[in-house]
């Protein structure tokens, strides 16, 4: 076990990303002196693994030993080598009683292959959705559950207006496939449906493990629900000062700027102890 070393795991949006979907200079140069002690860095998001690989490669950062988590720790991806180390996934049955069940509910869902967005038909909820996620889509009609060939490692139900109607259908859900699945909101109108075996906390963990450095010298930092699973699982959880209330008290740390105004960089450069 390599104690000497650390692993920083975060989220993407309202956490390593400003407003404006960058990362100011004072994060990336805390970030490059970081990974220069070698240290292992990773993006921890809900996106598909098309759409987050796309970002990490836009930050325009170059940090060795770094990877990339998506679909809310569905899939490990090690940017160094641009290989997948972890996936799991929603068996096609049950992907088949999602729809069913957001058909009853009235409510939007889709899914996703390694390549595209997974849809039956144009929605405003999806292009509401690729506002910021660029991934290309696949309009698929009822043929979607033909074209599945690998488990999805994820499905989004996305309503912009009625948010009873979503809680009405997340209760359904939790109630079906409490077997099979965790169940939570990322934002306001983004529900997440992701395999038992996946979570933020569980990615951390596997990380850890892959790289074997103890889980106490892992720091993980985030500021939605969905983050939660991995603040609690890190050595040092860390919630945005942006954060809602359910995160911040998980948390060890609460950062004291927020994501516009450098707030990782200190939290990178004390591992989490400030």
């Amino acid at each position: 076990m390599n104690c000497n070393k650390y692993l920083f795991v975060t989220d993407l949006d309202g956490t390593l990303l400003t407003t404006d979907k960058r990362v100011t200079p004072a994060v990336s140069e805390a970030l490059s002196e970081f990974v220069g002690e070698e240290n292992h860095f990773a993006i921890c998001t809900g996106r598909d693994i098309n759409s987050a690989r796309s970002v990490y490669c836009e930050l325009g950062l170059e940090l060795p030993g770094s990877y990339v988590v998506a679909y809310n720790g569905g899939q490990i991806y090690d940017v160094d080598k641009g290989e997948t180390i972890y996936r799991t996934g929603i068996d096609k049955e049950t992907i088949r009683e999602i729809y069913r069940l957001a058909d009853e509910y009235g409510v939007y869902v889709h899914t996703y292959n390694d390549d595209y967005i997974l849809a039956r038909e144009e929605h405003e909820c999806l292009t509401y959705y690729q506002r910021v996620i660029k991934t290309p889509v696949k309009l698929l009609g009822d043929g979607l559950f033909d074209f599945i060939e690998v488990p999805p490692c994820k499905v989004i139900c996305i309503e912009l207006h009625d948010h009873e109607k979503q809680e009405r259908f997340r209760h359904a859900a939790e109630e079906r496939f409490a077997d099979k699945l965790d169940i939570m909101y990322s934002n306001p109108y983004y529900l997440e449906l992701i395999p038992k075996e996946s979570g933020k906390g569980e990615a951390l963990k596997r990380l850890c493990e892959f790289l074997d450095i103890p889980v106490e010298n892992s720091i993980a930092a985030g500021d939605g629900d969905n983050d939660i699973s991995m603040i609690e699982a890190a050595g040092v959880g860390v919630a945005m000062l942006n954060a809602p209330e359910t995160v911040r008290a998980v948390a060890d740390v609460v950062t004291r700027h927020d994501n516009d105004h450098d707030g990782l960089a200190e939290i990178i450069r004390k591992k989490g102890r400030i």
